[in-house]
């Protein structure tokens, strides 16, 4: 029986490079931030264009795979959950912050914009390992 549910699914741009680090038992974790955009039209006609920044956060295997791939610009689809977490900053104040924690990704990029991958067809990259241990549960 299923409690919840808690899924994310993104298609946007990265705002900067992939910031790749390693805990203290020496695991790859990466965070970076991903826009995404809307634009739809206010009362008076007007085209809004509107920017929704998003954090994201990716462990071990992915980690590296989008340290070494991806880079500031870099379109990407990210699946993965929300997942708040604190912290007590340096003057004793409770933060928080909610990230993307991704579990399953497709690089966009065509390989005339710079790389990544798109069909698999003649891109640079190698092919990457699926991100997820679960089976595709689509009927087709």
């Amino acid at each position: 029986m299923a409690y919840g549910l808690n899924k994310v699914m993104l298609i946007g741009h990265l705002g900067s490079d992939p910031e790749l680090r390693y805990t203290e038992g020496n695991v790859p974790v990466v965070t970076f931030n991903v826009a995404t955009n809307e634009s739809y039209k206010d009362q008076n006609g007007n085209l809004v264009d509107r920017t929704e920044w998003h954090r994201v956060v990716a462990w071990r295997k992915l980690a590296e795979l989008f340290g070494e791939y991806l880079k500031k610009g870099s379109k990407v689809y990210l699946e993965g959950k929300l997942q708040t977490r604190s912290w007590d900053d340096k003057d004793g104040n409770k933060r928080y912050t909610t990230e993307i924690v991704v579990s399953d990704f497709t690089f966009l990029d065509s390989k005339a914009a710079g790389g990544g991958q798109q069909n698999g067809g003649g891109s640079p990259l190698p092919p990457p390992e699926p991100a997820s241990d679960k089976e595709d549960d689509l009927p087709f």
